[in-house]
């Protein structure tokens, strides 16, 4: 092999030589990378699926520089440059490609659903996607993401077309009709976004996204056993056991009617957790306690202290301190009625908060303001009903009472004040005929005291009736 060398001291430099020339040769392939666009631009691609954004950025550079006119590397460029957060620099980027291949139905799709679907600016994502769906007809992505920005216009008409066209395409998925259900949701049309939801879960029967979205679309619907066996599925699935997840799938349940389970997914929490303030008040929300113990109050106290406008903690103070504490309930609801002075809950809270504390004629006025922009509302007829007979305005008070016993006639509580309130009126008829009905209602155990009051009462008001005592006939 070495017969050309013509001495020892020849065939020892050759053989150097040849060992100097193979350490090189590595040095000299990557040379060769470094002078080939197409390369470079395949290692950016790999340190790009990496998210090595600058190396990629640094490579798709090189291989730009050495071919100018390169719409792949210009494309992957502005892809990078927005997952790096330089917006205008990658929609120059995305431009540029878009100009070397004008009808790269992709390259609009991928850039305008990145740049629609993560808050970078859908405005100017808009026309990208519509330029997508022109050169290709049948691009889902493209269509999902610009009916959400459409939806989030508020253009729900052009939403849920787009979202129709989405689902009507044969690669339509669960996720495809989870969004269209979101869609239909936001546009108030829950039976619709009911039926979606069945459709993505019959694609996709493990779709735990599709089944969490069906069980609070159910609540809404009040198919209350519906939601509450989507929810023991998740459970099953293993979810609801971390303490943000536990609370929202309390809330839920606690929404569907079943306390029962609310409570069981709280108590089952880590000591720890159970400890902290919100999960606390949300169970003694749950429960209906609404911070009635020392240890709810001060966690919702706690939780007001680091945000003190917070309209529904004050709400809740308010109606823990109400019986106990009726001047502090009263400062809580005053606060939050401050806060959101059209909320009739607040005002009738308020209110209550002042007969508490039997300041019947500052209650007065807001309970009759808040009956005129919510004439349904049982409870400030209850509570005006009461300021008023505690005023001894009899005859005010008994409209109020009649109105609550048409409205919840089960109730045994209000025939008995119809009756006080009558009798004290001397119209004694009329109050022999509320008297009754509060006995044919009343619970012997809850209404003891009453049922014996009246009791001694009825034989002395039958007397006065038959005298022909009291006043004629009921008032005008």
């Amino acid at each position: 092999m070495f017969g050309m060398f013509r001495s020892k001291r020849e065939v020892v430099y050759g053989l150097g030589l040849l060992a100097i020339l193979l350490c090189f040769q590595p040095a000299s392939a990557q040379g060769d990378d470094e002078s080939d666009p197409i390369k470079l631009f395949e290692r950016g691609q790999d340190a790009h699926a990496k998210k090595d954004l600058k190396r990629a950025l640094e490579l798709y550079d090189a291989a730009i520089k050495l071919k100018p006119e390169f719409p792949e590397a210009e494309f992957q460029r502005a892809m990078a440059l927005l997952a790096d957060n330089r917006k205008a620099e990658a929609i120059e980027g995305f431009n540029r490609a878009v100009a070397l291949r004008p009808d790269w139905a992709m390259a609009y799709s991928r850039f305008g659903s990145f740049l629609g679907s993560y808050g970078h600016d859908p405005i100017k994502a808009e026309p990208i996607l519509r330029r997508a769906i022109e050169l290709d007809p049948k691009d889902k992505n493209a269509m999902v993401v610009l009916a959400e920005i459409r939806s989030h216009s508020r253009d729900k008409k052009e939403a849920l077309k787009l979202m129709g066209a989405a689902t009507s395409l044969p690669d339509a998925d669960s996720s495809t009709w989870r969004k269209r259900a979101t869609i239909e949701e936001s546009a108030g049309d829950n039976l619709a976004a009911l039926a979606s939801l069945d459709q993505a879960l019959t694609i996709d029967p493990k779709d735990l996204g599709a089944r969490y979205d069906r069980a609070c679309v159910r609540v809404y619907v009040k198919d209350t056993q519906g939601a509450i066996e989507d929810l023991r599925m998740l459970e099953q699935a293993g979810l609801g056991r971390e303490i943000h997840a536990a609370m929202t799938y309390a809330q839920i349940y606690a929404r569907a009617g079943d306390r029962a389970d609310a409570l069981r997914i709280l108590d089952a929490l880590s000591e720890k957790d159970r400890k902290t303030p919100e999960v606390i008040t949300l169970r003694a929300e749950i429960s209906g306690d609404t911070g009635s113990s020392a240890e709810e109050r001060a966690a919702l106290e706690e939780l007001l202290k680091s945000n003190p406008k917070n309209v529904a903690i004050l709400s809740r103070l308010g109606a823990a301190y109400r019986r106990i504490d009726p001047e502090k309930s009263q400062d809580y609801y005053f606060r939050a009625l401050q806060l959101e002075p059209k909320n009739a809950k607040y005002a009738t809270g308020y209110a209550a908060a002042l007969i508490q504390g039997r300041k019947f004629a500052q209650a007065e006025p807001i309970l009759k303001q808040v009956i005129a922009a919510t004439p349904d509302d049982y409870t400030a007829h209850a509570n005006l009903a009461l300021a008023l007979y505690e005023m001894k305005r009899f005859a005010e008070a008994l409209p109020e009472y009649e109105w609550l016993a048409a409205a919840k006639p089960e109730i045994a509580a209000t025939y008995f004040f119809l009756a006080t309130a009558h009798d004290n009126l001397a119209e004694y008829k009329q109050a022999l005929d509320a008297y009754e009905k509060f006995l044919s209602h009343a619970d012997p155990a809850n209404n003891k005291l009453e049922i014996d009051k009246v009791n001694l009462r009825l034989p002395p008001l039958r007397a006065q009736i038959q005298r022909g005592e009291g006043a004629k006939q009921k008032r005008p």
